[in-house]
């Protein structure tokens, strides 16, 4: 029986085979990464890179900044040893019952709701924000940085899956001169920004 190293390895060999794109040596541990948790090799041509994001995440890591995520899932996906080894603590607000109270009463969505608590916090605490299932999420936080130029993520992963605003959500931070990682259209998900934030992690340590 193949060890999951082993077969991660041998699968990560196939999708380099595979790919039809040149990619850097920062940006093919993360294509194959992401195509390896879905299985889906159209995002060798979704994902898209700003120049520099890259090495901003490795060096928020590095530097032991805080990871903040929309949901849970994302959370808990991220790698506990890596996560350890650097001394990141992650946070999701997105369960709190100060924003499921506001929630309630307000109309907004959790997500955005959780993003803004996210991002009350001392400057030197923003680090990686990586949104990986909620588009309203991605567009709080990309009105929250236009109006409050103290705001300043290292790196903004934002990915969001779905048919409302995921699409045009993405776009805006696209076309933005912000620090992202993120993919074109409605495919994403929270097992594509875990991806993404495990692959930053793999490459702070080299």
């Amino acid at each position: 029986m193949e060890k999951p190293l082993a077969i991660e390895k041998e699968s990560f060999e196939i999708i380099k085979e595979a790919l039809k794109k040149e990619h850097s040596a920062l940006e093919l541990p993360i294509v194959q990464r992401v195509i390896h948790a879905t299985g889906d090799f159209e995002f060798e041509y979704l994902l898209k890179f700003q120049q520099d994001a890259i090495t901003q995440g490795i060096r928020a890591i590095r530097a032991s900044k805080a990871i903040f995520t929309d949901v849970r899932m994302v959370e808990i996906g991220i790698d506990k040893r890596l996560l350890r080894h650097f001394g990141i603590n992650t946070y999701c607000h997105i369960a709190d019952n100060d924003i499921v109270e506001e929630s309630s009463k307000s109309g907004l969505t959790r997500a955005e709701l959780s993003v803004a608590k996210a991002l009350n916090r001392p400057k030197d605490a923003i680090g990686i924000v990586a949104i990986g299932n909620a588009p309203t999420a991605l567009l709080k936080l990309l009105e929250l940085i236009e109006t409050n130029p103290h705001i300043t993520p290292t790196l903004i992963v934002g990915v969001p899956v779905g048919f409302v605003k995921a699409s045009e959500s993405k776009e805006l931070l696209y076309n933005s001169s912000l620090p992202y990682i993120t993919c074109l259209g409605t495919k994403g998900g929270s097992p594509v920004a875990v991806s993404i934030i495990n692959a930053l992690l793999k490459l702070a340590v080299l």
